[in-house]
């Protein structure tokens, strides 16, 4: 099974390039120094050239408030460019995976959010994201949009990454306490994205991803430091204090609420998603020595 790549240096990108060998595929990766999706005969012309048997974009613009003031930057990648990667697997009638993100929905909602569930992005990033569906939508018979959310990793920029270096930095720190969510590992994401991709199911259609259970920001950054701890990194920090929303204000408004509902995903493909507290294990032990 040989699979297109974009995005192929990012969190999920990582371990979806990893992951390929031991699943059987043969992964072809692209990220925007090689391939520049914004360019649409370039995607084209590549796909052509490539005859993969599917494609998986891995490749967002997630500055979420970087968002708010570049928006023609942020729908060039989350959305034009999804059109034009969608073209391509229509043309050439091959099945599209595209990442989604719990930032469609609003947070206002009380639970986790079903896949059914209206949308009403607060931003830009979600706004661009959700763009991006209704292309993928609106051009591809076969695809499957997966929407994720609170994505963290060895790799790239992610709030664990943050929590660890900021606890080295600073003795005292406070992170958000009325923001909910359920953190969710690009390993995880990347297992799934290949499970969906081989299975024999052809369940077309839009899926959450998520690992269970929900938290809050200052209940993750704690989990974070408590295993930190556990596996001897040294850090400064001696208080984690909770803070609102209102006390760290920022250019854009994050869901209060963006716990995503994965029983759709689990039935259908069979799956069982393991707690993000394992994830977090094995993410530290691949950051210790960083």
């Amino acid at each position: 099974m040989k699979v297109l790549m974009t995005g192929c240096h990012g969190q999920v990108g990582t371990e979806l390039m990893a992951l390929a060998p031991s699943c059987g595929v043969e992964a072809i990766g692209f990220d925007h120094n090689t391939l520049d999706i914004t360019d649409k005969d370039a995607v084209l012309a590549c796909v052509a050239q490539e005859k993969p048997s599917s494609i998986i974009n891995a490749a967002a613009y997630t500055a979420v408030d970087k968002a708010e003031s570049d928006k023609d930057a942020a729908f060039a990648v989350n959305a034009t460019a999804v059109g034009y990667l969608a073209e391509a697997c229509a043309q050439h009638d091959i099945p599209l995976l595209h990442i989604s993100t719990d930032y469609v929905f609003d947070g206002s909602k009380q639970g986790a959010y079903a896949e059914e569930d209206g949308v009403s992005p607060l931003g830009v990033y979600g706004e661009s994201k959700l763009a991006g569906e209704e292309v993928v939508r609106e051009l591809c018979e076969q695809y499957y949009i997966l929407r994720t959310s609170w994505v963290f990793s060895a790799h790239g920029n992610n709030f664990v990454k943050t929590m660890l270096r900021l606890g080295k930095e600073r003795d005292t720190l406070g992170v958000v306490s009325d923001q909910y969510g359920k953190p969710t590992s690009a390993r995880e994401i990347a297992h799934t994205l290949y499970k969906m991709l081989m299975s024999k199911q052809q369940a077309w259609g839009t899926y959450h991803i998520a690992q269970p259970e929900v938290c809050s920001w200052f209940a993750f950054a704690d989990s974070i430091f408590k295993e930190a701890k556990k596996q001897g990194i040294p850090l400064a920090l001696e208080t984690l204090h909770a803070i609102g929303t209102a006390d760290y204000p920022t250019p854009a408004q994050r869901p209060q609420n963006s716990a995503l509902d994965c029983t759709k995903l689990e039935e259908i493909f069979n799956l069982t998603i393991k707690s993000w507290q394992d994830s977090l294990v094995k993410v530290i032990e691949e950051l210790k020595d960083v």
